[in-house]
């Protein structure tokens, strides 16, 4: 049996390799898509106060820190049992708005935009930031970095840092924003509007006009039909902050709404001894492998899932782009996991017209921007929309408020057994009767896991088996001498 290996895989946060294994006719027998590091924030959570959360998780990764920072902001407020004022909320939905421009906008050009951009086969040296920049022209390479620089400022000044924010705490907020700061988040916010309807142009003229394109994003290679997961307001608009997460099955069908604190009614975790990351899958379904349908558990939480989910967008130009989505698509749910980039771009747009829509409100600058909490602490879930998908956290506490039990249930960690089959097929598609193996051919493998923007560092949860200590000792010369294994 041949083996072919791709690692480290590139262009996402954290780290992980593909291997593939080929039968004697040189066809896909099996793929593993494995994460081999271990983070364990939820064991070392353990102990601490739960107030220190919101920055504590936070430093899981530079990449998503907002994310966290709000979840376990919420899930703080639920331990507690405190609803912050509204200005508290809105002073972090806003935050939260110019953080999802950031990321959606990193994401796009530099991470999965290049394989369009540049093109999936073309040089691996060309195919990146810089050779991104180099075919769209430096004007707007100069927007991509205004508008995370804006994102970025628009978050220190909610959030206390420009990564890493501090403010949120249980019951609100640890300070506000003045007349001119709101005004200045305003401008900025405008300004993001316009890029978001820019990026989409980009889209529209380079992916959308180019049909060989269409036709990767339209084919069976990257294709699955499975469950989707994302969150809702009480119109059933998307929504990043607060509301219900809905799920709906391959037929487009509603299966149900829950409230953060019932995801434990809805969602189960499975582990395998190959990989340090577990594998979300619905209760009400079942797990029956890693396999599409109806029948199977598996589901998929991303942006493509978020518009599969919700009737709209709750955002005037937003949902004229996701109309357009559809109608283009044939209607939902849309199951090409390739059209994941247009949906991303049509969220960045809603959250730059959301950020808009707070920075528009008077009541931001108030004054009552947090509740002091008087209950016995005991537990709480908090839940948000992260870009990558729904991102839960589970706290239990004592009656100090010190943690006894911690769980995150990551937006990778939700995706993770989708990622895997879409890796399985796009190999088994590419790969046959002895294929000759070429690096953009395995580029179009790893393909397959970037449209999903997968952030490994703060998703590895699971410990299977044992973990190794291995320690060669070695003489002057290099050679080794005696060689020590421990199994902890």
């Amino acid at each position: 049996m041949k083996r072919i290996t791709i690692d480290p895989i590139t262009r996402l946060e954290g780290h992980g390799k593909i291997e593939i294994f080929l039968d004697d006719e040189g066809n896909v027998e099996n793929t593993y898509f494995q994460i081999p590091e271990l983070r364990g924030f939820e064991q070392f959570c353990v102990g601490r106060p739960v107030e220190e959360m919101p920055v504590l998780t936070n430093r899981i990764c530079g990449v998503c820190p907002e994310a966290h920072h709000m979840a376990a902001a919420k899930a703080a407020d639920a331990v507690y049992g405190i609803d912050p004022p509204p200005t508290a909320k809105k002073l972090r939905e806003l935050l939260y708005s110019a953080f999802f421009v950031t990321d959606h906008a990193t994401h796009f050009y530099a991470l999965g935009g290049p394989d369009f951009v540049m093109g999936p086969d073309a040089p691996v040296s060309e195919r990146n930031i810089l050779g991104v920049i180099k075919k769209v022209g430096l004007e707007i390479a100069g927007q991509v970095i205004k508008a995370r620089k804006s994102g970025h400022h628009v978050i220190e000044v909610i959030g206390g840092r420009k990564i890493h924010p501090c403010t949120s705490i249980p019951g609100g907020q640890t300070k506000g924003i003045t007349e001119e700061e709101r005004l200045e988040i305003l401008e900025l916010g405008k300004w993001a509007v316009e890029f978001g309807q820019f990026s989409l142009k980009l889209f529209n003229d380079i992916v959308l006009g180019n049909k060989e394109y269409v036709d990767l994003i339209l084919g069976d290679i990257y294709t699955h039909h499975t469950h989707y997961m994302g969150m809702v307001d009480e119109n059933n608009m998307v929504n990043f902050y607060e509301g219900k997460v809905g799920i709906v099955d391959p037929n487009g069908k509603m299966l149900g709404k829950y409230e953060p604190h019932e995801y434990t009614d809805w969602i189960a975790e499975r582990v395998e001894p190959w990989t340090y990351l577990k594998f979300p899958y619905l209760k009400k379904v079942g797990w029956k492998g890693f396999v599409d349908g109806v029948d199977s558990g598996i589901y998929c939480a991303t942006p493509l899932s978020r518009l599969n989910v919700a009737d709209g967008m709750a955002t005037p130009v937003a949902q004229e782009e996701y109309e357009k989505y559809f109608d283009t698509l044939g209607g939902k749910p849309v199951h090409q996991r390739l059209a994941t980039h247009w949906a991303r771009l049509i969220e960045l747009l809603y959250a730059a017209e959301r950020w808009v829509e707070l920075a528009s409100d008077p009541e931001i600058t108030s004054d009552d921007f947090h509740a002091v909490p008087t209950k016995t602490p005991t537990e709480g879930v908090g839940t948000v929309e992260a870009p990558r998908g729904t991102l839960t956290h589970h706290y239990w506490t004592d009656e100090r408020g010190v943690l006894t039990k911690v769980n995150l249930v990551v937006g990778t960690t939700n995706n993770y057994a989708p990622i895997s089959m879409s890796i399985k097929k796009a190999a088994q598609s590419l790969i046959t009767n002895g294929t000759v193996i070429t690096e953009g051919l395995l580029n179009k493998v790893e393909m397959a896991f970037r449209t999903y923007d997968p952030c490994f560092g703060c998703a590895t949860h699971s410990l299977p088996g044992q973990m190794p200590l291995e320690v060669e000792v070695r003489d002057a010369n290099g050679e080794i001498i005696e060689n020590l294994k421990q199994y902890c």
